[in-house]
């Protein structure tokens, strides 16, 4: 066990000692000794990882979750979040919340909280930034009749944007030419997968230290709580980042504004997006301070809670999010049904010159799941498309 000093006295590692000790070690061993000084007990060092799937050999200058940050930021995944849907369909408008801004939100919420807490903000950063590279186009729209798609097909798998990530780093994000995942380290994975914000009553999140690689690869369905305090931090910065944005948007559309929120709501966290956030980020800090886990006050829960059930009812559930929902249904549908016909004949498919059929078939050649069915190819080729380039495709598909 590494003993980690409290003593006040003790200041960060002098620029000369660090000099002079890089050439005995390498930095990144400097570095972890460091996290080990002068983070909480309850962090996760960077030198106690559980590692990757794939065994490597470390970084010299990075720790290994300043690699898989790496790893995200230069993936064609990250890239296209910033055409994907948040909540409000039109990701070329700069005034719309993307899924690309909705992650960057997360990441610096949550590096927010776990500095406060003395936490790894490497493996916060890693984490957030990588929590949605699963999610289809269109939002949760999309996710869902994606889901659709594969029930009415029989098909035993059901698509959920959290096992879609851990999907898309474990196996189908490109890195160095080739499809082959990520290879991130179990830390990392296990966040991703275990991140989870749409589930509104969590006040109290204790990380399941002990979860093995079989409950992380079943963490979307069973809703499993992260294995570390900063994969819990990502998970309620999530609810964080979108419960006040979401409403920004809503007023641009003329849905619903601050205004509309009950007073009590507006008093408890605050008259805007800003407070709102500050008020819940003050209030974790307060209700998490020497504990192995990441807490809401009882107060600002039940508010958060009820913040979140306004924007459902007022929001999510509007009729102008209904009428885009059913385009989006249309095309996710459309799309589907376009691409699994054109795997009956593979041949064909292989000629074809129609563009989105020769893209999937492009797409199809550097696949890298051997084992997976029609319908996962699929899913997974959708999943993967900017709304852009799904509401082109399905335009070229359908065209009369």
């Amino acid at each position: 066990m590494i003993q980690r000093s409290t003593k006040k006295e003790q200041q960060p590692y002098p620029a000369e000692a660090f000099n002079s000790a890089a050439s005995e070690a390498c930095i990144r061993e400097i570095k972890e000794e460091e996290e080990a000084r002068v983070l909480s007990p309850y962090a996760q060092l960077s030198s106690r990882s559980r590692g990757r799937l794939k065994k490597e050999k470390p970084c010299e200058i990075r720790s290994c979750y300043e690699r898989d940050i790496g790893r995200i930021l230069y993936s064609r995944e990250f890239r296209r979040l910033r055409q994907k849907t948040q909540v409000f369909f039109n990701p070329r408008n700069d005034h719309i919340c993307t899924r690309m801004e909705h992650v960057l939100y997360v990441s610096y919420i949550a590096k927010t909280i776990g500095s406060a807490l003395g936490l790894n903000t490497q493996l916060i950063e890693a984490i957030a930034l990588g929590h949605d590279l699963g999610h289809a186009p269109f939002g949760h729209s999309g996710e869902r009749e994606l889901n659709q798609c594969l029930i009415s097909h029989h098909y035993d798998r059901r698509f959920k944007h959290e096992a879609q990530s851990l999907r898309v780093v474990d196996i189908l994000a490109g890195r160095n030419g080739k499809n082959q995942g990520l290879n991130l380290s179990f830390e990392v994975r296990d966040g991703i997968v275990s991140h989870c914000g749409e589930k509104y009553r969590e006040n109290e999140l204790i990380p399941l230290r002990r979860k093995s690689e079989a409950e992380l690869q079943h963490s979307a369905e069973t809703h499993l709580l992260p294995a570390t305090l900063e994969g819990c931090v990502v998970r309620m910065a999530d609810k964080i980042a979108y419960v006040g944005r979401d409403i920004e948007d809503a007023a641009r559309s003329g849905l619903m504004s601050f205004e509309d929120l009950p007073r009590a709501i507006r008093s408890e966290l605050g008259r805007n997006n800003g407070e709102i956030v500050n008020s819940l980020v003050l209030d974790i800090v307060r209700s998490s301070r020497k504990k192995d886990a990441i807490c809401l006050s009882s107060e600002r829960a039940e508010s958060m809670e009820a913040l979140l059930n306004q924007n459902v009812s007022l929001i999510y559930q509007s009729a102008k999010i209904k009428r885009y929902e059913m385009l989006a249904k249309n095309m996710i549908q459309g799309l589907f049904e376009a691409y699994l016909q054109a795997l009956e004949d593979p041949e064909k498919l292989a000629r074809s010159q129609e563009e989105p059929l020769r893209h999937f078939a492009a797409y199809l050649e550097a696949y890298p799941d051997a084992e997976a069915g029609p319908e996962v190819k699929i899913c997974d080729y959708i999943a993967g498309m900017s709304d852009h380039f799904a509401t082109q495709s399905f335009n070229l598909l359908y065209q009369i």
